[in-house]
């Protein structure tokens, strides 16, 4: 039976990714909350924002992303297991590595490789500039 409004592929993985590192249901502790932010009427009647408090490390985590209570409990776990799994493994983590390699990215090249790409970039104008002189009226 599913909980979630997800699909049941999505909510057996889930499942499995919180047992891996030891996160089970009896050491969460769930209340609902009223959202803010856009959503209109149904945002002022009903509780959709989830509160979610896992006992055992005192992670606590608030979910308000989706106007529906039952998909803000999927989001709210898999944030949970995000925060626990960085606590855990560190380094390792997913989300660490989706970081640094951000950040790999964002670096700034070294004088050594900015140099030589811009040779590169150089060499490559002066090949077409040669191209538009010899098959434009340049050859005659």
């Amino acid at each position: 039976m599913s909980i979630f409004p997800v699909s049941q592929e999505k909510e057996k993985a889930l499942r499995e990714k919180l047992e891996s590192i030891g996160i089970y249901e009896k050491d969460i502790e769930e209340s609902f909350i009223r959202s803010q932010g856009k959503g209109g009427q149904n945002v002022n009647k009903t509780s959709t924002c989830v509160y979610l408090k896992h006992i055992p490390t005192g992670i606590e985590v608030k979910c308000s992303k989706a106007r529906t209570q039952g998909l803000n409990r999927y989001y709210a776990r898999q944030v949970l297991y995000k925060k626990i799994e960085s606590l855990i493994r560190g380094k390792e983590s997913e989300e660490q590595q989706r970081i640094a390699k951000i950040r790999r990215q964002k670096r700034k090249r070294s004088k050594r490789a900015k140099e030589k790409m811009l040779a590169e970039k150089k060499m490559l104008s002066q090949k077409k500039k040669e191209r538009a002189f010899r098959g434009g009226l340049g050859e005659f």
